[in-house]
């Protein structure tokens, strides 16, 4: 009884980590994504670590996740890992305003983001 299994989302050979609610806008933490799309997992992560942009140290906490979820729970061997997919979304939007002079407003829109990334595990050569 009860509910059918849902299907894997990932292949056998891969394995996924996502983040919600990242506090950047999704063209700014695309820039930082792009880096390390098709990367190794090892240089990706190390390109993370000495980028100049403050998003960078979310995007490497869930590539570290990805990485982690490769070894423990689909037992990947983390050194043939690389970036297959690192996509970025829209989230949510905190509008807020600006008092400005006559009595108006400006608004303010600060933005939330959602990262995914995948790593997978490359065939032997």
């Amino acid at each position: 009884m009860g509910k059918a299994a849902n299907k894997a989302r990932t292949a056998e050979n891969e394995a996924r980590a996502y983040a919600k609610h990242v506090r950047t806008s999704p063209q700014k933490l695309n820039l930082v994504a792009q880096s390390i799309r098709g990367k190794s997992a090892g240089k990706a992560l190390t390109d993370l670590e000495f980028s100049p942009k403050r998003i960078a140290k979310d995007v490497k906490q869930v590539l570290a996740s990805a990485v982690a979820n490769a070894e423990n729970n689909h037992g990947l061997d983390v050194d043939r890992l690389y970036v297959a997919e690192a996509t970025v979304g829209k989230s949510v939007v905190m509008r807020r305003f600006r008092a400005r002079a006559r009595g108006r407003a400006a608004k303010i829109q600060k933005f939330f983001s959602n990262i995914t990334v995948v790593v997978r595990e490359r065939e032997e050569a």
